[in-house]
């Protein structure tokens, strides 16, 4: 019984340590616990195992097992569920299949856990197949799957555009007994809604109602973004008045997808007010609730005010992204400002931020609408990925300054590499260069955008 208890004791020193990441201490405390007696069995590893592959590496918690076995104490499967969790968490696919097999050899029955860490991890890096493979296996050896296990196959099959697999193991779930819990409904909300099955959202909520499960407020920001969505914008209002009046008052995402919804609407005053309830139940602004506001103040044409939000997120220690910059350089170009918007383009760049497409197309339009096509078509030669927006853009620009020669080699360039351009942007082009006297060139021009409808499938 002493040496039991010794290293139980043992065992919750260096659980306390190792949550506290202070692992040097923690193996001080093994090394201490050997010299006095108390060896330490498959919890204290696995205790280290778990916090190393955390905190500090997967192939350093591997060397753990060896220690295990020199020791003398055998591996167990939560041994190898800690490390196949570091693996997922690594996004590495083949370590964590590598796992699972080892586990099988070592004589180590992989249990239900075992399989949803594999599949997860499956799903997570483009190798469905091989997860629903998995699953398929369970059966075969007698590994009971959970409701996390189809939690875990249903969001799946959404994340690889099989929502009718995904909404048939969901009534299969039904059939056979299982009671779906809130995460399960949440994973179908999501999945439905990002699948464009509005219609289905709404079912699965009224569901969620007449199951007498109490929706959270994932639940409720979900539907909301669905009636949103479907500019159904009152019956989204009164579902956000509904969860506030549940207190659900400390949810950043809701207020941000209410606020959103306001600023497309127009209701930039109501939005305001939203924010102000937001600040007033202490809710802390994350990134992406700045960047609302910050969206906000841009739409209101007020850059004072999305300036000083910028230097407030540096306050608070965050790091802008690009749609932060997106943001301030479409506002600027709505304005005319197009030296703040190229300024901002360059903070961007020197920040170490990814080339964002949307915030080159709206400095490319701004440029276009100021008259300074020749800047434009040097941040267009400076691009590396172009859209259909942008080559819209220039085209529109070039026409309005009459340079419709220039804008039919554009123009070109699109038919032959299929990229779709507005019929606006076609016909400016055709029509200026027969107003300019070039008239066989727009009667080719108009003949290859014929020809690149049949062959493209350009509209």
């Amino acid at each position: 019984m002493r040496g039991r208890f010794s290293t139980q004791l043992l065992n919750i020193c260096i659980a306390s340590l190792c949550k506290a990441r202070k692992l040097d201490k923690a193996e001080a405390v093994v090394v201490d616990g050997i010299r006095l007696g108390c060896l330490p069995d498959v919890v204290t590893y696995n205790t280290l195992i778990a916090a190393y592959c955390r905190f500090v590496g997967l192939d350093q918690a591997y060397l753990i097992v060896r220690r295990m076995r020199e020791a003398g104490v055998k591996p167990d499967v939560i041994t190898y569920n800690s490390l196949m969790a570091g693996a997922s968490r690594y996004n590495l696919p083949s370590y964590c299949r590598h796992l699972f097999d080892e586990m099988s050899k070592d004589g180590i029955t992989p249990d239900e856990w075992s399989c949803n860490t594999l599949m997860h991890c499956l799903f997570n890096c483009g190798c469905p197949e091989e997860a629903f493979q998995i699953f398929s296996d369970m059966s075969s050896k007698n590994i009971s799957p959970s409701i996390v296990t189809y939690n875990t196959l249903i969001n799946g099959y959404f994340k690889y555009g099989r929502s009718v697999s995904a909404i048939k193991t969901f009534r299969r779930l039904q059939k056979f007994g299982f009671s779906p819990e809130l995460v399960t409904y949440n994973t179908m909300l999501d999945g439905l809604f990002k699948s464009g099955k509005l219609g289905q959202v709404r079912s699965i909520f009224k569901e969620i109602r007449e199951s007498g499960i109490i929706p959270n407020a994932i639940t409720y920001t979900t539907v909301m973004k669905c009636w949103f969505k479907s500019r159904k914008f009152e019956q989204g209002l009164d579902l956000f008045s509904e969860m506030m009046s549940k207190e659900y008052t400390s949810d950043v995402f809701a207020y941000c997808t209410v606020i959103s919804a306001l600023v497309k609407r127009g209701k930039t005053e109501d939005a305001h007010l939203c924010i102000r309830q937001m600040l007033n139940n202490g809710i802390g602004i994350d990134l992406a609730c700045y960047n609302v506001i910050i969206n906000v103040y841009c739409k209101e044409k007020n850059m004072n005010n999305a300036l000083q939000l910028l230097n407030e997120i540096e306050e608070a220690g965050l790091q802008s992204d690009e749609y932060t910059y997106s943001t301030l350089v479409d506002g600027f170009c709505k304005l005319g400002d197009v030296n703040s918007a190229r300024n901002h383009l360059r903070v961007m760049e020197i920040s170490g931020l990814s080339m964002n497409l949307v915030a080159y197309n709206c400095l490319i339009d701004g440029l276009c609408k100021a008259g300074q096509v020749d800047h434009a078509i040097s941040v267009f030669k400076m691009m590396k990925i172009r859209d259909s927006f942008t080559y819209t853009a220039l085209l529109h620009g070039l026409c309005k300054v009459g340079r419709f020669r220039v804008a039919s080699k554009f123009l070109w360039t699109c038919l032959r590499k299929g990229i779709e351009v507005l019929k606006s942007a076609q016909l400016a082009v055709l029509r200026g260069l027969r107003c300019s006297g070039f008239g066989k060139d727009a009667k080719i021009l108009k003949a290859a955008i014929w020809r690149a409808r049949f062959l493209h499938d350009i509209k």
